[in-house]
């Protein structure tokens, strides 16, 4: 779990020790037209890997527009009359700086520092069907616009990591929810009023280690520590209706996994110690790649991520 601590000079991290140093220096991208990219593409390397598991999930659609807090999808030709297109994007973040993945080409983009919110504090965001973007800090709630990283406060209190929403008919009939992890703890978090109900409770001593992530007609998954995964973090499918856990895929190869994301069948992983990678789930295991990040200082510390529920189940 990641621990509370008060922010300190920059940065605050879900542990028990101050970060050193500071962010990620790359390009910054401006508002539409797109990023700049921070470096040359880089693509997965590296070998694989694999933890047992099984499990897996099922088939969906969805698109989302290209303004902050509006549905992503490219217009339509009106000339060929072709449907929109999805824009393929997974957002990572530190305290202080949010930052865009490509999943196509796996080209690592800094949005932004964080403006609005308190410095060094964002813990974790989530991101809707429509990728409006919302995070929490140990004392905040706020909305935030994806493409320029302005916060906007909704409410104050106590607030979790391991956030992500879930799809409507899940914690919600009608609506889409903000969950969250504090610690065994499955709750809600009202993104009008910040309220908090508890739903459920992780069982078998487990705890949150850091991120879920769910999508629209596919899985919800989270990363864990307890009997089992002692050493490092594992990740675990679990119920978005009462946070249960459905199947334990065992542990990654990396600890303190404070981001999950996820695009077209794989999750994307961020780990405190500035390592992003991919989770291939495949049959009864998971295997894992680096991917790697020019450009980025040795003293990079992902604190979490999210990707919106419409992302592709499914690859193709």
């Amino acid at each position: 779990m990641k621990a509370r601590l008060t922010p300190v000079l920059l940065l605050v991290v879900a542990c028990t020790e101050t970060p050193e140093g500071s962010d990620l220096t790359l390009a910054t991208t401006t508002m539409p037209p797109p990023e700049t990219s921070a470096g040359d593409t880089s693509s997965t390397s590296g070998e694989g890997t694999t933890s047992e598991a099984s499990g897996g999930g099922t088939t969906a659609d969805s698109t989302a527009d290209e303004t902050g807090n509006t549905p992503k999808l490219d217009v339509a030709s009106p000339e060929t009359g072709e449907p929109p297109m999805e824009i393929a994007e997974v957002f990572g973040h530190s305290g202080n700086v949010l930052y865009r993945l490509d999943p196509d080409t796996n080209e690592v983009n800094e949005v932004g520092p964080f403006v609005g919110c308190d410095p060094g504090s964002v813990i974790d965001i989530a991101l809707d069907a429509d990728s409006r973007m919302f995070g929490t800090g140990y004392s905040r709630l706020w909305s935030i616009d994806r493409m320029t990283a302005q916060c906007t406060e909704i409410a104050q209190g106590s607030y979790p990591t391991s956030l992500s929403f879930v799809p409507a008919g899940t914690v919600d009939l009608a609506v889409e929810a903000l969950v969250g992890f504090d610690d065994a703890d499955y709750i809600r978090i009202d993104t009008t009023t910040g309220q908090i109900t508890t739903l459920g409770t992780l069982p078998g001593g487990l705890v949150s280690s850091g991120d879920m992530v769910s999508v629209i007609g596919g899985s919800s998954y989270l990363t864990v520590r307890g009997p089992g995964c002692d050493t490092t973090d594992c990740i675990v499918e679990i119920d978005p209706v009462d946070g249960s856990v459905i199947q334990n895929f065992g542990p990654l190869p990396y600890d303190q996994v404070f981001g999950l994301a996820f695009w077209a069948g794989r999750a994307y992983g961020f780990a405190r110690e500035g390592v992003l990678f991919e989770i291939d789930f495949m049959g009864g295991n998971v295997v894992t790649n680096p991917i790697p990040i020019p450009g980025a200082p040795a003293n990079l510390e992902w604190f979490g991520a999210g990707s919106t529920t419409s992302a592709p189940p499914v690859a193709g």
